[in-house]
């Protein structure tokens, strides 16, 4: 089993963070390996750095000023949990967005990612999308 020190986790988190922010779909799928995966709240498993990238775009689209800020980041051999903060306003009601989750990544050798389980509260999410922003 390979083991991933914190310095090197640190980076990866923080990098990794710094790729959802360039609002670049493929900077976000070079964190997978080739068949890399990705569920998110335990929805439909995004598999391969297409579909990574086609998931990210969608965010993108959603969010054109998207910022995302790493929180947190903790190891144990080749399992890791990154802790995230999203930031930024949506693309059809302007509402600013600001809600927090992690992602639980299992890495390769390398520190990329093979499998991403990501959770966040979906229902304060929405609400923040959907709620009347005050004035």
């Amino acid at each position: 089993m390979m083991t991933i020190d914190q310095a090197a986790l640190s980076q990866i988190a923080s990098a990794y963070a710094a790729a959802w922010s360039s609002r670049t779909p493929d900077a976000v799928a070079a964190f997978f390996t080739a068949n890399g995966t990705i569920a998110i709240n335990g929805g439909e498993l995004l598999t391969g750095r297409a579909a990574i990238s086609e998931m990210a775009a969608g965010f993108f689209a959603e969010f054109p000023d998207l910022q995302v800020y790493c929180d947190d980041a903790r190891g144990s051999g080749s399992h890791a949990i990154f802790v995230w903060t999203l930031e930024g306003h949506h693309v059809e009601t302007r509402n600013h967005v600001k809600i927090g989750g992690w992602e639980e990544w299992d890495l390769d050798s390398e520190g990329k990612v093979m499998a991403s389980r990501g959770w966040f509260d979906a229902a304060e999410y929405n609400r923040q999308i959907s709620a009347p922003e005050a004035s």
